[in-house]
């Protein structure tokens, strides 16, 4: 007769890490695209750590995670939780699990709230178990701060100059990363891209940690939003695109990337590498800027505060503050816009996007992206932003299953939106690639019509187009800004800016 008794479940506490191994214990981080993590690299070696970023997931990634964890997890889950097994097997191999467990701290996103995100700390713990490295340290960084555990040592300290410095080099990597998608496409020379905008997160690495913050507290907020110190960095960001040549008369349809925080926001085999693919496919993307998740989790907080006036003490004050936090955000990533000539796309009102949603979705839902993905599909849609918005999902993620039905709806009072919902398993690239090429195919007729009426409509042909953009060869520099005249696309746009030149 079996008498074990069963254990009580027993929430995985890591060991503290402390203050004083921050010179020979290094951080590890990843989840964003390379430009974000190579910066925030930065800004944590400024503080004195000793930051690694983690390489971008593979399919590999994506077994070991569903191995080493529960099978029911989501998409993202399975490749993070890889990814990290995967980089300790590694170092397990060359200097032995105990010292890996000494060297490194894994720092990652953890929440609460309506969809699988909230469990991760339980996936994590698990994959450790399962390769038998139950002592490594892992913290959850949530929305309201880090769980270190009850005897945190400080070594992970989320003070001012850490956030500051965090969301800086989102908001620089964010106009970068905006401005190199809107020049790839239409390069004369095949890579030039590629080449500058490496060179160019180099430089915001080394502005980022060498950045001259000295004070713990408000001060250092205050030198970030008023130093023009990251501007000049951006100064040579822009002197630097502006060597490459362009030829913007190509037609390509643009199209706007939503979704799921993790598969929008990263570049690689996690979301099928849709950013590539749809570039190799002739399209201009878009991408999802994070800045305009900072935005929203900002807006939802002004929202909960509102709802509370009346009940709870301070609810006005804390509204008006976090509004006025919404305030510096936008004004702060716009002047990084404009120190690379206000080529990279301004980020959406929030509160356009809830009124836009509202019909569909209602804007006190939070999981996921709430609202907000209904919101900029109807956004791009009017403001004519891009030709189609493509959506990722994991398969089975409840907050982007209810965004998807909520299109629904969407797509009945607009059925000119083109809308492709595709939903990432991590390994069924045919079947969601496939989805969203017909989708595309209808996006480049429409890329297609708008540049032959925007011709027809001024008399011209794509050859006296080009002849008008020989009189006017700083057109073909990467960094000229063609002003909207409009139109969705790039080309359509440049013809109309073409034809107005030609009759001043």
């Amino acid at each position: 007769m079996d008498t074990a008794v069963a254990s009580p479940y027993r929430a995985y506490k890591p060991q503290a890490f402390t203050r004083s191994e921050r010179d020979h214990v290094t951080v590890l981080f990843g989840g964003l695209h390379w430009r974000a993590e190579r910066v925030l690299q930065g800004a944590l070696e400024n503080l004195g750590y000793r930051a690694r970023m983690l390489p971008t997931a593979t399919k590999e990634d994506l077994l070991a995670g569903r191995e080493v964890a529960d099978i029911g997890q989501c998409c993202p889950t399975s490749f993070t939780t890889g990814n990290v097994v995967n980089f300790l097997r590694g170092e397990a191999k060359r200097i032995g699990p105990e010292e890996v467990a000494k060297k490194y701290v894994y720092v990652t996103a953890g929440s609460c709230g309506s969809c699988r995100f909230g469990q991760y700390h339980q996936s994590y713990e698990l994959a450790l178990r399962n390769i038998g490295m139950e002592s490594f340290r892992m913290f959850l960084l949530a929305q309201d701060g880090m769980d270190q555990g009850p005897s945190a040592g400080g070594g992970l300290e989320l003070d001012v100059p850490f956030t500051m410095g965090a969301i800086w080099a989102i908001l620089a990597t964010d106009v970068v990363q905006d401005l190199e998608y809107q020049i790839r496409p239409y390069e004369v020379v095949p890579g030039a891209t590629e080449r500058v905008a490496g060179e160019c997160v180099e430089l915001l690495y080394e502005a980022f940690r060498d950045r001259p913050v000295r004070s713990r507290k408000w001060g250092a907020a205050a030198w970030h939003i008023v130093t023009p110190y990251f501007l000049r960095t951006l100064a040579e960001v822009h002197r630097r695109f502006g060597a490459i040549e362009v030829d913007r008369l190509r037609v390509k349809p643009v199209v706007k990337i939503t979704g799921e925080f993790y598969l929008q926001t990263v570049e690689g085999e996690p979301n099928y590498d849709i950013h590539r693919w749809l570039e190799s496919e002739g399209a201009e993307v878009y991408p999802a800027a994070v800045t305009v998740w900072l935005d929203y989790l900002l807006r939802f907080a002004a929202q909960q505060a509102e709802d509370r006036i009346g009940v709870a003490r301070n609810a006005r004050v804390k509204r008006l503050a976090l509004r006025a936090a919404q305030g510096l955000l936008r004004w702060s990533y716009d002047r990084m816009r404009r120190a690379l000539g206000d080529l990279p796309h301004e980020i959406p009102d929030q509160y356009e996007l809830r009124s836009l949603a509202a019909p569909y979705f209602h804007s006190r839902l939070d999981g996921g992206e709430g609202d907000m993905l209904i919101g900029k599909a109807l956004w791009a849609y009017h403001h004519k932003k891009a030709h189609m918005t493509c959506e990722l999902s994991p398969y089975a993620c409840m907050p982007n299953t209810m965004s998807i039905g909520a299109m629904a709806g969407v797509i009945g009072k607009h059925p000119d939106l083109l809308y492709a919902p595709l939903e990432i398993k991590g390994d069924a690239e045919v079947h969601a690639l496939s989805r969203c090429q017909m989708i595309l195919t209808e996006a480049k007729r429409r890329a297609q019509r708008e540049f032959d009426d925007a011709l027809g409509v001024n008399g011209l042909t794509v050859e006296s187009a080009r002849a008008l953009l020989e009189r006017h060869p700083e057109m073909k520099q990467a960094t000229y800004r063609v002003p909207r005249r409009g139109a969705a696309g790039t080309a359509a746009n440049l013809v109309l800016h073409l034809a107005e030149r030609s009759r001043q």
